[in-house]
């Protein structure tokens, strides 16, 4: 291999290698800049061809820079390749691939394992580009997602960079199919055998009065404590992100019916 090497670098046709070497990583650098259309380009035709199910906004600007990335990675591995077998012959150079790529398996396995979750995120949708998440405690939203890592923005404004072969659980808060809208309320004792019918049936009542309410309300005491005074926990659901948004609904719908009950609420 040195011998053939020693021989072409003498021979002065070293500028001919030089200009082809060029062209190999120009058109791999092209490809790399085009990549993102490229992928746009291949994703848009999966979907032609899966009318059935079409890919979520997020989930195809997800797909779009994992497949860009991937061309990418592909385009500068041919260049290499493409370089080196110049030099060597087609044999040598599939046994230095793979004595190559041996001793990179054990050095870098880090890397490895970062590049084999970021292809495998090509066919699970565990999470998108836009959504809020959790990964290995870092709580963020998703900015970016690459063959090597993911990017998430926390909500005081740091970035966090996780490479992807730390992912193993991911707690998708975009994904869930409700948001907690429990609500405590403290009643004088003498009221609870007055306030307990009236609530259930207001319960029933607030998922045609409040839209965002999924089902009737659960009453329950949490402390399991009577004295003066009882508190009391309504355990509601509400549509996905929408909790907060109904609490004081809530509370106000709870608030006026006992009122008109005669039924003060407590401190």
């Amino acid at each position: 291999m040195w011998e053939q090497f020693i021989a072409f670098w003498v021979s002065g046709s070293w500028s001919s290698y030089l200009v082809r070497i060029a062209i190999y990583f120009l058109v791999a650098y092209l490809i790399h800049r085009l990549s993102g259309r490229i992928a746009r380009r291949l994703l848009r035709i999966r979907s032609l061809a899966s009318k059935r199910r079409k890919l979520r906004p997020d989930r195809q600007k997800t797909l779009t820079s994992l497949v860009g990335s991937a061309i990418t990675f592909l385009a500068m591995v041919t260049a290499v390749l493409l370089s080196l077998n110049m030099f060597v012959g087609g044999e040598t150079l599939i046994w230095m691939v793979g004595l190559f790529a041996a001793a990179f398996g054990l050095g870098a396995r880090p890397l490895v394992s970062d590049f084999l979750t970021g292809i495998g995120f090509l066919f699970e949708d565990t999470f998108d580009v836009g959504e809020k998440v959790d990964i290995l405690g870092n709580e963020g939203v998703v900015e970016s997602v690459n063959l090597r890592t993911t990017t998430l923005r926390a909500g005081s404004g740091e970035l966090f960079v996780v490479p992807n072969g730390e992912i193993r659980i991911v707690r998708n808060y975009s994904r869930g199919s409700f948001s907690p809208a429990t609500v405590t309320i403290k009643l004088d004792a003498d009221d609870l055998s007055r306030a307990l019918p009236i609530l259930e049936a207001l319960g029933k009542e607030a998922t045609l009065l409040l839209p965002n309410l999924l089902e009737p309300w659960q009453i329950i005491s949490q402390s399991g404590a009577i004295g003066q005074q009882t508190e009391l926990t309504l355990v509601a659901k509400a549509k996905y992100a929408m909790g907060a948004e109904m609490r004081p609904r809530l509370l106000a719908l709870v608030h006026e019916r006992l009122n008109e009950s005669g039924i003060n609420l407590g401190d």
